[in-house]
């Protein structure tokens, strides 16, 4: 049978790589729909991200690039398929509500398995929409206990990905091992800068004239993770700390979907702490 498939390489950088990887799908009768190749020259790291179609015996074909790539290389043969994440979220409804709409009508190729808060504010939007909602609230409860029943609703669904769709909520680290690479945030300002709370008040009293959102991998480091993708607009003196947070939303929620839609297409590599985009 016929599939669609990507392969994710990821190895030293060497002479010919394209050339290996390429004449292996040849002699597989695999057919190149799509190819993009990236090296880092201050780290010496070759990233590759291969789209095939054609028929697929994945262990041969990943024994053949295992003898033909460089020690250390990691590579991956992913089934083209609709993704399933569950979104995590607060009060806040945009972000959560563009990614229900684009779902809705088409912009996104995802399924939404469900929706968890620790508030039950967003409840109403999501029934709208006939996805499950789920409220895990964290009153009167460590932050361990609260991230130990969240993971526990979260593996129910077994998703592929996590969105924090303005999730006010510091995960415990155990939570973010348990997800390596699989949690998406949106922080509201445009990191490295105003981390932590009330970025758009530190903006305000900073004079910038330019606010913006990032999308990130989430790890151990409060809003230092991966970041996949990022945007700016422009403010000026005229705009207090609210009417900069009403601006910034817009942005959010585009750099959320945006971000999430490379992931959906298993277009992010992971690489130390940056990411690389194909």
């Amino acid at each position: 049978m016929i599939e669609n498939k990507i392969l994710l390489t990821e190895c030293p950088d060497d002479k010919g790589l394209v050339a290996k990887i390429t004449n292996i799908c040849y002699k597989h009768q695999l057919n190149i729909t799509h190819n993009s190749e990236f090296v880092d020259n201050s780290s010496k790291r070759f990233f590759m991200r291969t789209e095939l179609q054609g028929i697929f015996n994945d262990e041969i074909l990943s024994t053949e690039l295992d003898l033909a790539l460089p020690t250390g290389a990691k590579h991956s043969i992913i089934t083209r398929q609709k993704k399933r994440i569950v979104i995590l979220v607060t009060k806040e409804a945009h972000c959560l509500g563009d990614i229900l709409m684009k779902n809705y009508y088409g912009g996104l190729d995802v399924e939404i398995a469900a929706v968890i808060g620790n508030h039950d504010t967003l409840r109403s939007l999501v029934d709208r929409f006939d996805i499950p909602f789920h409220y895990v609230c964290h009153e009167n409860l460590t932050r361990d206990q609260h991230d130990h029943l969240l993971a526990e609703q979260i593996d129910i669904y077994r998703p592929d990905l996590i969105v924090l769709a303005k999730y006010m909520r510091v995960l415990n680290p155990k939570f973010v091992e348990r997800y390596p690479n699989r949690v998406i945030n949106i922080h509201h300002s445009f990191l490295p800068a105003f981390i932590g709370a009330k970025p758009y008040q530190q903006a305000y009293e900073r004079g910038v004239k330019i606010i913006g959102a990032t999308a990130h991998f989430i790890n151990n480091e409060l809003d230092q993770g991966p970041i996949i993708m990022q945007d700016v607009i422009n403010v000026d003196h005229t705009y207090d700390a609210y009417a900069m947070m009403r601006a910034g939303r817009d942005v959010e929620k585009s750099v959320l979907t945006r971000a999430l839609d490379l992931a959906l297409n298993d277009r992010i590599f992971v690489y130390e702490n940056k990411t690389i985009v194909l």
